[in-house]
């Protein structure tokens, strides 16, 4: 059984930095695609950033510039160094990954954690 397991939400003023962290834990699997997802109240989960195995990134829109995604393949955990935060940004952030176990890939999230970015 794999776990994604989030760490490092909180309350932070406009312009203030979070850093969140996801821990991949279980055995006998692989990770193609780790990501950061959030969710506002009243609107749709969205994808904010995500590193693919080989290191390749992509963001969203919105968070370019200021969020960073990465990740420590030993420790099968992804990070998301968010900077120049803005009340926008307030949301739900959930880890999800695409793990590979056998010949299967399957997507687990973690359970989220919650970002409140003060004006």
């Amino acid at each position: 059984q794999v776990q994604l397991v989030e760490s490092g939400g909180g309350l932070v003023q406009a312009g203030g930095s979070l850093r969140l962290s996801c821990v991949a834990s279980g055995s006998g699997f692989s990770i193609s695609v780790m990501g950061w997802y959030r969710q506002a109240p009243g609107k749709q989960r969205e994808l904010v950033a995500d590193v693919r195995s080989g290191g390749t990134t992509n963001y969203a829109d919105s968070v370019k510039g200021r969020f960073t995604i990465s990740q420590d393949n030993a420790k099968n955990t992804v990070y998301l160094q968010m900077n120049s935060l803005k009340p926008e940004d307030t949301a739900v952030y959930y880890c999800q990954g695409n793990i590979g176990i056998g010949p299967y890939t399957y997507s687990y999230w973690g359970r989220g954690t919650q970002v409140t970015v003060s004006s």
